[in-house]
């Protein structure tokens, strides 16, 4: 970022930019949500464009925030990456609780951009303390952290060239983001794979959490090193490595649900590991695992759990004779198997006057949206199926949902 920008941003934090925020929220409210209204609004009370259009933009960055950071947002700063790449603050609160179990001396986030962990870490009650590259970043982080009245220590540094001897845990967060948007391969994040092995590394006098992308493979999991699957809301959110003294399992599922709850399942609670996988025929119940589960590696859980098995060795369904609620899996009750042939189908879902369909798909080349309008149905009942395969066997089961 170029200096007048953290200039400006400096300027927000004054008296009169504070005064000007109100304005921006105020004018953006008035305006119903349109922008282009508020910003004229904006201008004349203040006429310079770039502590105008840094009002506006930090006023639509709350709004947008509180998705991520609840009602804490509308007393945030923001910038717009910061803000895309922030942790959600359950799944950042779940991780600082479990941090904070382990008391550790202090926490040193070794990337901390907005501050969204630094917030957590805090809140739990450790001694917390950023770095981040970026001037503009640690700016808004020290900002928050004052907001929120938190303490909390932040300053420009390179988290890669820190001695770390003095830090009971280290944090980290890689980029996975270029030029070029979205970077899939760990040696192209920042600080890269090789970074994120040492700092994970068991001789390390620091302990240490890295958050990774979910789909980060088994393989690439250091040995001694716990990969955590973290969902909210049935969306895989993140996983989290934790280096070997904080690890308490191999692999590890946590859901978390708006409405508070939280939990959490491990290696420990498949007694399928390392043994063939149950497979069964269909049964009165079909089960479909969270994606924390199905990343963890941990259908066979969910399997043993309903006291059922895998509709397919390879697909992540489970089905059962008996009816189960839980926090791991949706469930749905079979009441039919229908024709897979697409004109078969098309004439048994009119047969029972379906008009609105919601088609879930597992191990099968078929999109939704492109099936949903070739069955051009216009019943006027509502229906689910479930479009799956089965020992290489297209199948559809019609479900109702628990």
């Amino acid at each position: 970022m170029c200096l007048v920008e953290l200039e400006t941003f400096a300027w927000l934090l004054t008296d009169d930019g504070q005064r000007l925020l109100e304005t921006a929220a105020h004018a953006l409210a008035d305006a119903s949500g349109d922008a282009l209204a508020a910003n004229a609004a904006v201008r004349k009370v203040e006429p310079d464009p770039e502590r105008s259009a840094a009002a506006m933009t930090q006023v639509s960055l709350r709004v947008k925030g509180v998705a991520k950071f609840g009602e804490d947002a509308l007393k945030m700063y923001f910038t717009p990456d910061g803000l895309e790449q922030a942790t959600r603050w359950r799944v950042a609160a779940h991780r600082a609780g479990r941090l904070a179990a382990a008391q550790p001396s202090s926490v040193i986030d070794l990337g901390c951009s907005i501050g969204g962990d630094l917030i957590a870490t805090a809140r739990a009650g450790m001694t917390a303390a950023g770095v981040d590259l970026d001037p503009i970043r640690v700016a808004v982080a020290r900002a928050n952290l004052d907001a929120l009245g938190l303490e909390g220590a932040v300053q420009v540094a390179d988290g890669t060239g820190l001695d770390l001897s003095g830090f009971g845990t280290a944090f980290a967060d890689p980029a996975r983001r270029g030029a070029r948007g979205r970077v899939f391969d760990e040696n192209g994040w920042t600080p890269p794979w090789p970074f994120v092995q040492d700092l994970l590394a068991e001789r390390r006098a620091a302990t240490a959490v890295v958050k990774v992308a979910p789909g980060i493979g088994h393989d690439l999991v250091p040995d001694g090193v716990e990969a955590e699957w973290v969902s909210e809301d049935g969306e895989v959110k993140e996983a989290a490595l934790w280096s070997p003294r904080l690890a308490t399992a191999s692999r590890r599922a946590t859901v978390i649900s708006s409405a508070g709850g939280l939990a959490t399942l491990t290696e420990e609670d498949d007694p399928y590991q390392g043994e063939p996988r149950p497979v069964r025929e269909v049964g009165r119940w079909l089960y479909e695992p969270d994606g924390a589960v199905i990343r963890a590696g941990l259908v066979t859980a969910v399997a043993a759990m309903t006291e059922g098995g895998l509709l397919d060795e390879h697909i992540a369904y489970v089905t059962s004779d008996a009816g189960f609620a839980g926090p791991f899996m949706k469930s749905y009750e079979v009441m039919d198997e229908l024709p897979y042939r697409e004109k078969q189908l098309k004439a048994a879902l009119a047969e029972r006057n379906v008009g609105r369909l919601t088609i879930k798909k597992r191990g099968v080349d078929v999109v939704p949206e492109q099936l949903r309008k070739r069955l051009q149905l216009k019943g006027s009942e509502e229906a689910t199926i479930v479009v799956t395969r089965i020992a290489g066997v297209g199948r559809v089961l019609l479900v109702r949902p628990a």
